[in-house]
């Protein structure tokens, strides 16, 4: 069954756009928020992506992709 919209809470993920070594972009990879914040700042999110990515590799039976910058959608640029 469908869920009503504005069920969902807001701030549970934050969204990364992610480049790779080798050129290619994933856009709006969701970290759960907990993780973020605090004195390493947006840093887990690299580590929990990296997981994530290597979880798929390992069911796709491919090598995962090298992380080359992560950056927060929404995120103004300095």
């Amino acid at each position: 069954m469908a869920k009503k919209p504005g069920t969902n809470p807001k701030g549970e993920f934050a969204f990364f756009n992610v480049v790779y070594e080798d050129g290619s972009q994933r856009s709006n990879r969701r970290v759960p928020s907990e993780l973020l914040g605090g004195l390493d700042g947006d840093e887990p999110a690299r580590n929990f992506i990296r997981e994530q990515d290597r979880e798929i590799a390992e069911k796709s039976g491919r090598p995962p992709l090298e992380i080359k910058e992560i950056e927060r959608v929404g995120a103004k640029k300095k």
